[in-house]
């Protein structure tokens, strides 16, 4: 029904809107205010576009969909043209039911008020006001329909899968093609009269298909995501899944903080080792710009480390600028003239700092790649392999992607374990948009990452993680206040973590009768550089192990060491006594 009042305009309610409460839209909608606006008409015209509404949607988590389906399907009865509603706030809570907490709704409807999505209409009253909205407001949803008010989002997960299990191979054949493509589909049995035997008619009538119009419809997404084989869309409670309510893993926070660290000091270690071999044999580039897979496969032999690490540390180290491709100087034997990619002159300093400097740097270039390593291997669209340090695998969005992964995590208890199936639905809650995005493969895979860089062990977030993360975040308001200081303390706390987490340095070894020395720890910089000469890894970890060969004694003479000097290292740094096949060894040797 028409109402006797006139109804507002978003531009008449921003100009009652505070300064504060304008500064809190056009943070919350950036493309607002760029250019800047001259007045709120401006103002209001922006964000009644279909453009501005739609990124806004980005935004926006399940529960916030739900509300807005639930508005727009209740004003689509005024049967006006240029606006949506009014509508008030029971006819929203009558049509979600109960499947959510009023509390949890009136905060949605808050929340899309401050955006700018909907707003007072002035024909209720204080207390029980009405909203209206843009006629361009469906842009804001993830999908066509109102997927969240069908019959099939009030059914459980299992329900669903019955109902899929049920389909002949016609049917379920079509509903394939859309999950593994575009959900919407164009059909001439969309139409309300086609005949009920074709299989598009069928599949409306079980609410497996939305239908859009006559000639189109759409996969429902609580059937798309079991059709793929990912973890279900819970409908039928629209509160956010819950995570790690099992309660701590099997580990302590200590036990994670250790876990992470000793991961971080493998990846160091072979950071160094592919450095070193980069530096003996530089990487040919291919004419695409990138590091190819054969490249890939010739440093893993030679460092004895997988293609997929190889690529992650071939990513992190051209991030931090202590790889790039260029012209090597001084030229090394059998170089053709062609750019390759070799160690930079930053790798000297870089060696030469503390252990959690060298992590610090790592996990930086990691939060901040704008690629996904995991990614080097696979095939683009036209068929071709995806080389690492390529341009085709830039994406400016990584980055924030990847926060979005571990922020859920920092939302737990210290150590507690979650599960990528967890994980999966948050995200799929949080971000509803990006449901094709939030994949098992794709949380795996970033997690598999964290965990390599010491951020995650035992399936939780580390001390350094959680640090870390709040660092990425803080980082941008210090350097709009004009000051360093807050960073630089978020970063003095997550140096303060990493060196809590990472065992103490021994400046000593344990030589064996089998001429092996076995190191309780990391090493000193200054004991690693004389043992990495005098002998060659043979197991790495909290406790490495180094054998001692001739091979292993000549190299260290051809630095320039005499027999004395060696055996007088060995002497002074091993805590049990040398024995004599190893200086007999050494004299023959030299």
């Amino acid at each position: 029904m028409t109402p006797d009042r006139p109804l507002r305009g978003l531009a008449e309610t921003l100009a009652a809107r505070s300064d504060d409460e304008l500064s809190e839209l056009l943070a919350a909608r950036a493309d607002l205010a760029s250019p800047p606006p001259r007045g709120t008409g401006v103002l209001a015209q922006r964000a009644l576009s279909s453009a501005s509404i739609a990124l806004t949607g980005d935004g926006l988590d399940l529960l916030s969909v739900a509300v807005l389906e639930a508005f727009l399907d209740a004003g689509s009865s005024t049967g006006r043209s240029d606006l949506i509603g009014p509508v008030s706030r029971d006819e929203i809570v009558t049509r979600l039911g109960r499947r959510a907490r009023r509390p949890d709704v009136d905060a949605r409807i808050q929340l899309l008020v401050a955006r700018g999505l909907i707003w007072d209409a002035g024909t209720g009253t204080s207390r029980k006001p009405q909203w209206v909205g843009g006629i361009h407001l469906p842009a804001a949803l993830p999908w066509r329909a109102l997927m969240l008010l069908s019959p099939l989002a009030t059914e459980e997960p299992e329900q669903i899968r019955e109902r899929l299990d049920g389909l002949d191979e016609r049917r379920r054949n079509l509903l394939l093609t859309l999950a593994a493509g575009s959900p919407l589909g164009r059909s001439r049995d969309a139409a309300p009269d086609a005949g009920p035997q074709a299989p598009v008619p069928q599949l409306i009538a079980d609410g497996l298909l939305a239908r859009i119009d006559e000639q189109t419809v759409e996969l429902v997404p609580m059937a798309a995501r079991l059709l793929r084989g990912e973890p279900p869309l819970a409908t039928r409670d629209l509160a956010e899944p819950p995570l790690g309510d099992d309660g701590p893993g099997r580990f302590g926070p200590a036990q994670v903080d250790a876990a992470g660290a000793g991961e971080a000091l493998e990846l160091l270690r072979h950071a160094d080792e592919l450095l070193t071999v980069l530096g003996d044999s530089p990487a040919a580039v291919l004419r695409s710009g990138g590091l190819g897979i054969r490249e890939l496969r010739r440093l893993a032999k030679a460092t004895g480390l997988s293609t997929t690490r190889i690529a992650l540390l071939a990513e992190l180290l051209a991030a931090a600028r202590l790889i790039d491709r260029g012209f090597p100087e001084p030229a090394p034997d059998g170089w053709n003239g062609d750019e390759v990619f070799a160690p930079t002159v930053a790798v000297d300093s870089w060696r030469l700092l503390g252990t959690e400097r060298r992590w610090l740097t790592l996990a930086r270039a990691w939060l901040e790649l704008p690629r996904r390593p995991w990614q080097i291997g696979d095939t683009d669209r036209d068929g071709n392999t995806l080389a690492a340090l390529s341009s085709e695998l830039y994406d400016a969005g990584a980055p924030i992607s990847r926060r979005q992964v571990l922020d859920p995590l920092t939302g737990t208890e210290p150590a507690t374990a979650v599960s990528v199936a967890d994980l999966v639905r948050v995200l799929a809650w949080r971000q509803p948009r990006q449901l094709r995005r939030w994949t098992t493969r794709y949380v795996a895979e970033t997690l598999r990452e964290a965990t390599e860089l010491g951020l995650v062990a035992h399936e939780a977030l580390t001390t350094v993680g959680r640090e870390l993360t709040s660092v990425a975040d803080g980082e941008p308001e210090a350097e709009h206040s004009g000051t360093e200081q807050p960073a630089e303390a978020s970063t003095a706390a997550v140096l303060a973590a990493m060196d809590t987490a990472l065992p103490t340095p021994v400046d000593h070894f344990l030589v064996q009768a089998d001429l092996t020395l076995m190191v309780p720890g990391p090493m000193t910089s200054e004991l690693a550089e004389l043992v990495t000469v005098l002998a060659d890894l043979e197991s790495g970890g909290a406790a490495s192990v180094y054998r001692v060969s001739e091979a292993s004694i000549r190299r260290a003479l051809d630095t320039g060491r005499s027999g004395a000097e060696i055996i007088e290292f060995f002497t002074a740094h091993s805590r049990t006594p040398v024995p004599q096949s190893l200086t007999y060894l050494v004299e023959y040797a030299a």
